[in-house]
């Protein structure tokens, strides 16, 4: 009879093997992948080699969906009243394992703290978003090159793009106005190029065997919801210069009294000063075009303007340098800039009739 030997336990020579995966990155492996590990197992029975064994595991990588939006800088965006395409800078970036479209939408807050220090006292009108072109624009800057915007199609994993809200400001606002401005992105299905995607849905309940979907969003970031979207926010504020113009006038002299105790008598030389002071703390003001008429009663007296001058107290200095111009009736002068917290002036002369 032959007798069979059963050696438990005296394998020879046992290995596992598995197949390595894809080098992942932030946003980790491809949803859908499916990953595949098979284990081998080699033996001997009496010193003598035996069939390899082998066992296979296969699991299909799921969906994790995550975004982030960032502005870009961390200072509010200083514009002026009356501008136009005014810029605040925005970036998004696909953290989520798959490629996603992205809706956009641009919002204002209406009180309340802004991003940056300030109160929310006026919005915005004619807000909209552009993608920045790099192709036919500057790189990271608004320009005409960039495409007006309402979502983001087929954005790669692992890929930032810049993003432009544009908005116009309202006229007649002060220095230290604040305008307090959101972009948000919400992540939509990709796979179809030049189609918006519709709404991702979170897979309720146990693991599936098939790709399910997690929403990963607003673990340490400022935005705390697990909803698939993600936004931050910038603020307008008004930086501007706030002018008031004062005009005043003495005798200088009269024919009769000279310079000493003069009266404002036929003959007599009167002097007009027109100062201009720029609030402190705004913007400086530039171009600043003075034009006064010469009373009828009045004989303007020819290069007498002095521009730029400067006043002291309430008293206009004689420190201006000689400019302007005369057209009858009108006495006009320019003084190019008037910084915020300075007093400039306009002086000319002219004589009683």
């Amino acid at each position: 009879m032959t007798s069979k030997l059963t050696y438990v336990g005296t394998i020879g020579l046992a290995a596992l093997a598995s197949v390595a995966a894809t080098p992942a990155f932030a946003a980790g492996t491809t949803a859908g992948t499916s990953i595949t590990n098979t284990a081998t197992v080699d033996y001997q029975v009496g010193g003598v080699n035996q069939g390899q064994q082998s066992a296979s595991n296969s699991f299909t990588v799921d969906r994790k969906i995550n975004l982030l939006v960032e502005e870009v800088g961390n200072v509010t965006t200083e514009v002026v009243p009356g501008q136009t395409n005014a810029v605040t800078t925005f970036q998004l970036t696909n953290t989520s394992n798959e490629v996603l479209d992205f809706l956009l939408a641009a919002s204002q807050i209406t009180t309340g703290a802004a991003a940056h220090g300030g109160t929310d006292t006026f919005n915005a009108t004619n807000v909209r978003i552009y993608r920045d072109n790099a192709v036919t624009g500057t790189v990271g800057s608004y320009d005409v090159g960039d495409a007006l915007v309402t979502y983001i199609d087929e954005l790669a994993t692992d890929t930032a793009i810049r993003l432009f809200v544009v908005a116009d400001i309202p006229a007649g606002l002060a220095t230290g106005a604040v305008a307090g401005v959101q972009l948000r992105a919400t992540a939509l299905e990709g796979g179809t190029a030049a189609t918006q995607g519709g709404a991702v849905t979170q897979t309720a309940g146990a693991n599936t065997a098939g790709k399910d979907t997690v929403f990963a969003d607003g673990i340490g970031v400022n935005d705390g919801n697990r909803d698939a979207s993600h936004s931050d926010d910038d603020d307008y504020t008004i930086r501007t210069a706030t002018l008031t113009v004062t005009k005043s006038s003495r005798v200088v002299s009269d024919p009769f009294n000279g310079t000493t105790n003069p009266k404002m008598i036929p003959g007599a030389t009167v002097e007009y000063c027109i100062a201009i002071a720029n609030a402190a703390g705004g913007a400086d003001a530039t171009g600043v075009a003075i034009n006064d008429s010469v009373p009828g009663q009045l004989t303007y007296i020819t290069s007498s303007i002095l521009l730029n001058g400067t006043v002291t107290g309430s008293t206009c200095n004689a420190d201006g340098a000689a400019g302007g111009s005369y057209a009858a009736p009108v006495v006009s002068g320019t003084i190019a800039t008037v910084a915020a917290g300075a007093t400039r002036t306009l002086v000319f002369r002219a004589t009683v009739n």
